[in-house]
């Protein structure tokens, strides 16, 4: 089902081109809708997870080449191909190794179900930069997190850069959408904010790893964390530093983190 095209305005290919992240999102339905993975080695990684693949985009000597065994595996989907001095003129597209795939969404699990055998879990809250997005999920899959949550003012995990970022291991990490943190109480969670405060504990306090089921909540890097939300958290944490160095990048704050309170 390889297409040939010869210009961007094809709406055959306006998932890829033209769309933004909020038309991917409600392409095929409310419920559902599509995102675009970029590069062999992420498009592997979430067909592996079970992603369904809509339509693949790539230069003309990728269809031989680093796209063939994507090809191969998805018989039935349409594959786009033009020149490369065509497809270059999307944005970005240079930085994709010339192959982009546009997928369906799994439906949203519950917290529920994600949390069922969960003891370490990563609580996003309105953090909306995709990078630092991308590199908390790769932290969470590296160091053990079993599960991330985000409240809905963060960035969706499935945008482009996002996706990119993370190396695909936003497939790979149990993920969903928070609304209420009374939520994790009654699953049994306790929740370590980290922010700097007075009555805040040292990320090494013992009392932390000793917990069984622990939420850690990272917020984002220029507000913060809401009051409100540290007041509610069971633990409020601090990262030991030094050189009066007050905090970090939220991505590396939520690696250091995930490493000293990982499960062991």
């Amino acid at each position: 089902m390889i297409q040939e095209i010869t210009s961007l305005q094809d709406e055959r290919i306006a998932m890829f081109s033209s769309m933004t992240e909020a038309q991917l999102r409600n392409r095929l339905n409310a419920e559902q809708g599509i995102f675009i993975a970029e590069s062999p080695k992420v498009i592997h990684v979430a067909l592996k997870a079970g992603y369904e693949p809509t339509a693949l985009l790539c230069e003309q000597k990728h269809i031989d080449g680093d796209a063939a065994a994507i090809i191969e595996a998805c018989p039935s989907m349409p594959v786009y191909t033009g020149s490369r001095e065509l497809l270059a003129q999307l944005t970005g597209y240079t930085l994709t190794r010339g192959v982009l795939c546009a997928m369906k969404r799994k439906p949203e699990p519950s917290i529920i179900d994600i949390l069922e055998d969960a003891h370490r879990v990563c609580v996003i809250d309105a953090v909306c930069d995709t990078t630092n997005i991308g590199a908390i999920f790769r932290s969470a899959a590296a160091l053990g997190i079993d599960a991330v949550l985000l409240t809905r003012s963060s960035c969706d995990p499935l945008n482009r850069r996002s996706i990119r970022v993370s190396m695909g291991t936003v497939f790979l990490v149990p993920w969903t959408w928070l609304d209420d943190y009374a939520s994790l109480s009654k699953l049994g969670f306790k929740t370590a904010a980290m922010a700097l405060s007075d009555n805040s504990i040292s990320l090494d306090n013992p009392i932390l790893k000793a917990q069984d089921r622990l939420a850690v909540i990272m917020g984002t890097e220029g507000e913060g964390l809401p009051q409100e939300t540290i007041d509610k958290a069971d633990f409020t944490v601090r990262i030991p530093m030094q050189h009066d160095v007050d905090s970090l990048n939220v991505a590396a704050a939520a690696a250091v983190a995930f490493w000293e309170l990982r499960e062991t």
